[in-house]
């Protein structure tokens, strides 16, 4: 899979439109065939920093960068940023996510001693 994070510091002005602005985007990545998530999230410490996690099948990566829609948003989101976003890409074995086996969580009714 392809994992992608992506950081968008967003004008103060608009931090508070930005999910109302990018829905559209993400309702249709969403919806692709080889979309395994599209998160976004935003940074506790400073409300105009928006996170989005996304991951793709290796295979339909291509057809999520042919969407209709990348054009348009390469238009119209610049306006409510500060900078170009900055991003982490990588290429990752599977297709979903691993445990973090250092705090494994038993499950409810049992306990460690079970």
């Amino acid at each position: 899979m392809l994992s992608i994070t992506i950081r968008f510091r967003v004008r103060p002005e608009w931090a508070d439109r930005w999910l109302e602005m990018v829905e559209e985007f993400t309702a249709a990545t969403r919806a692709e065939r080889g979309n395994l998530w599209f998160i976004w999230s935003r940074n506790v410490d400073d409300p105009s920093e928006f996170f989005l996690i996304e991951a793709h099948r290796d295979e339909l990566v291509e057809e999520h960068l042919a969407s209709p829609l990348i054009p348009k948003i390469t238009r119209e989101w610049p306006e409510a940023l500060l900078e170009t976003p900055q991003l982490l890409m990588a290429k990752l074995p599977g297709d979903d996510w691993s445990v973090m086996e250092r705090m494994p969580v038993p499950a409810r009714g049992e306990t460690e001693d079970a």
